[in-house]
C-alpha cells in the first residue's frame, strides 16, 4: 500500500500539470512513459517514508511554466463492460458528472456537467496559466479510464473499468494488480480494499476493510491517514483461466478454459450475466 501509494502521488503530480487537451495544450506523453523519465521518478519513492506532497516531475517536452490544476472530481459515473459471442469487446465509462447532470433536460437526455473536470481557476496562485483550463472548444480532462488488456498476440484478456471520479485510475489499477500480479480471479480482484493517494499528503483507505489495520504502520512512515467509504463500481470480464504467469506483468490463457469469467463490484448496483 505504501509503494502503490507513492506511485500514485508521483503520477497525479505529472498529470495535474501536464495533462489537458492535446488539441490546446502540448502533452508530453513521450517524455512522461520514457524508461529513464519513470526511473527517475520511482528513485524518489522511498521505503520508510512517504512523500508528503508530491512535486511534479519535468520530463522531456513538458513546457515548464505551466499551472497545476484545481478540478474536482464529482461522482454520477457509469461503466460497462462487454464481450460478445464474436470476442469483441467494450469497456466504456460515461458521466454527466452530477447526480441530475446539469440540472437541464433535452429530448428526454439529461445534459452532463462536464465543465467541472476542467480547472475552476485558468492560472495557479503564481499566475502560470492552467493546462487544464477552461477554453471554447476544449476537452475537459478526465479520469475515466476503459481498459482492455490484450495478450502477447493480440487477444483480449480482460475488460474492466470503474466510476468513482478522481480515485477511478486507482480503482482500476487494483483491479489489475490483483489480476495480473496476485493471482486472482477477476471477482476476487474487484472485492479487494480500496486504497490510494492522489496530489495531497493523505493516504485514503477503505472504511470497513480489514486493510484499516495497516493505518498505523502507514503514519510510522508518514502517511496521513484518512479512513473513507470508497464508492467504487468496477465492472469487469476476464479470458477464464487467466493466471499469474511466470514473467511478472504478463497474462496467459488457459488453452483448456476457453470461457468468459465476469465481475461487478459489490459496492455499487451492479452484475455479471452471460448466455451461460
Amino acid at each position: 500500500m505504501h509503494l502503490v501509494s507513492e506511485a500514485y502521488r508521483l503520477a497525479y503530480a505529472d498529470r495535474a500539470k501536464y495533462v489537458a487537451d492535446s488539441d490546446f495544450v502540448r502533452v508530453p506523453v513521450a517524455g512522461l512513459l520514457a524508461p529513464s523519465y519513470l526511473r527517475e521518478r520511482a528513485a524518489s519513492i522511498r521505503m520508510d517514508r512517504s512523500m508528503g506532497v508530491p512535486v511534479a516531475g519535468a520530463p522531456a517536452g513538458a513546457v515548464s511554466h505551466l499551472g497545476i490544476d484545481d478540478s474536482l472530481g464529482l461522482p454520477s459515473t457509469s461503466h460497462i463492460s462487454i464481450v460478445d459471442r464474436y470476442g469483441n469487446a467494450v469497456s466504456m465509462t460515461t458521466t454527466i458528472e452530477f447526480g441530475f447532470g446539469s440540472l437541464q433536460m433535452v429530448g428526454g437526455f439529461l445534459l452532463n456537467n462536464q465543465l467541472t473536470d476542467f480547472a475552476f481557476s485558468p492560472n495557479d496562485a503564481q499566475g502560470n496559466p492552467v493546462a487544464n483550463r477552461v477554453e471554447p472548444g476544449k476537452r475537459p480532462r478526465s479520469s475515466m479510464s476503459p481498459t482492455i488488456v490484450f495478450d502477447a498476440e493480440n487477444r483480449v484478456e480482460a475488460v474492466v473499468g470503474s466510476p468513482g471520479g478522481g480515485n477511478i485510475i486507482q480503482y482500476v489499477v487494483k483491479t489489475l494488480l490483483g489480476l495480473i500480479d496476485w493471482d486472482m480471479n477477476i471477482q476476487q480482484a474487484i472485492d479487494l480494499p480500496n486504497f490510494g493517494a492522489q496530489t495531497g499528503a493523505t493516504t485514503t483507505i477503505e472504511r470497513h476493510t480489514k486493510v484499516v489495520e495497516l493505518s498505523a504502520g502507514l503514519e510510522a512512515r508518514g502517511h496521513t491517514v484518512r479512513i473513507a467509504s470508497e464508492n467504487s463500481g468496477v465492472q469487469g470480464i476476464v479470458f477464464n483461466g487467466m493466471r499469474g504467469p511466470a514473467k511478472p506483468g504478463r497474462l496467459a490463457r488457459d488453452p483448456g478454459a476457453g470461457r468468459w469469467a465476469g465481475g461487478a463490484d459489490p459496492r455499487r448496483e451492479g452484475t455479471a450475466a452471460g448466455n451461460d
